[in-house]
């Protein structure tokens, strides 16, 4: 009877295990339950749809065409910079788009940098953006720039990395910086990152568990400091795109993100040769010295390795300085497209 017992207690904790662990199954856009599809979108070669906004000047008559990679927990409705003055100005045609998982973009189950990178190839192709095109990459959105320049580098006229999200697990960091980097982060953000990164299998129950704090940026309890804080105050009701973004369940969207960006990759940045070397086109890095959730340390360290990169420091600035200075946002448009 004992025994029987403990089978059957064995079973159930199996089963609820098994239950807690395992993500449900997205709800596809299109499909039966699911979200409406109401965003134009391509279908790519393997079936998968992207979601996609266009704005800023008509295509006909662009001068330049930029692609715009969102941030962490965001979507293609992510367009503040699109609204610069000198969008008019310079003639600029933006395509913003759902990255896969996220508004109503199909979920990739086998998303890497490098699908992400193909996908914006398709995208641009389909859409007719010439043979070259320019690319901007927000916080997490930055760390697909680094998969464009490694693997369609030929596509791209230039690119600017605005806040890039930093993986503490590169090989080129050496190991006493990016440790003590990483010691500056919240104790539940090393432990969500280490998960991610250690763990994948583990990361659905790691942020969907009540017993130990998850990430910090997935709960929306981030490192916000005060030049953020001042940012949020004036924009917070434009950046709030969450449920939204992740319509089609968390899972796909903020955590296959996590996966992604501090799981194993297949190079390092810090490897890349620089693909403008022949003064056609420019990299860009920005970044503010207040940076609570990005830190700067590791991103003066990066191009310091990559010299080729055009670094701009921002002082009095946090994450979210790209939302709420208009300046800002032309200077970033005009060093990437006219210097």
């Amino acid at each position: 009877m004992f025994w029987k017992i403990v089978v059957v207690l064995l079973i159930g904790f199996l089963a609820w295990a098994y239950q807690a662990l395992c993500p449900p199954s997205p709800r596809i856009c299109g499909s039966r339950g699911g979200p409406v599809v109401e965003a134009p979108r391509i279908k790519l070669r393997d079936g998968r749809h992207l979601a996609y906004k266009e704005l800023g000047v008509p295509k006909e008559r662009a001068k330049y065409k930029i692609i715009l990679s969102h941030a962490f927990g965001s979507s293609r409705h992510e367009v503040s910079i699109a609204t610069s003055e000198v969008v008019e100005k310079l003639g600029i045609h933006f395509v913003c788009f759902d990255r896969p998982g996220y508004g109503q973009s199909d979920p990739n189950p086998k998303r890497t940098i490098k699908s992400t990178a193909l996908d914006i190839e398709e995208l641009a192709d389909q859409l007719e953006l010439g043979s070259k095109f320019y690319i901007i990459g927000i916080s997490m959105g930055g760390q697909v720039l680094w998969g464009c320049l490694k693997y369609i580098p030929h596509r791209l006229a230039g690119a600017a990395l605005i806040a890039p999200v930093v993986n503490y697990w590169w090989s080129g960091f050496p190991s006493n910086l990016s440790t003590e980097v990483y010691n500056q982060q919240f104790v539940a953000d090393q432990w969500a990152l280490r998960v991610a990164h250690h763990a994948p299998w583990l990361l659905y129950w790691w942020n969907t568990q009540k017993w130990f704090p998850s990430s910090s940026v997935e709960a929306e309890r981030p490192n916000i400091t005060a030049p953020d804080l001042k940012v949020l105050s004036k924009v917070a009701h434009r950046l709030n795109t969450r449920e939204y973004a992740t319509q089609q369940g968390i899972y796909e969207s903020l955590h296959r993100d996590m996966k992604v960006a501090f799981g194993k990759w297949e190079f390092s940045p810090m490897d890349l040769d620089n693909s403008f070397s022949d003064g056609q086109g420019s990299v860009h890095l920005w970044h503010g010295i207040e940076d609570g959730i990005v830190p700067v340390t590791l991103q003066r360290y990066i191009v310091q390795k990559l010299p080729w990169i055009k670094y701009h420091e921002l002082p009095d600035a946090g994450h979210l300085f790209i939302y709420g200075d208009s300046s800002i946002q032309d200077e970033v448009l005009n060093s990437l497209l006219t210097e």
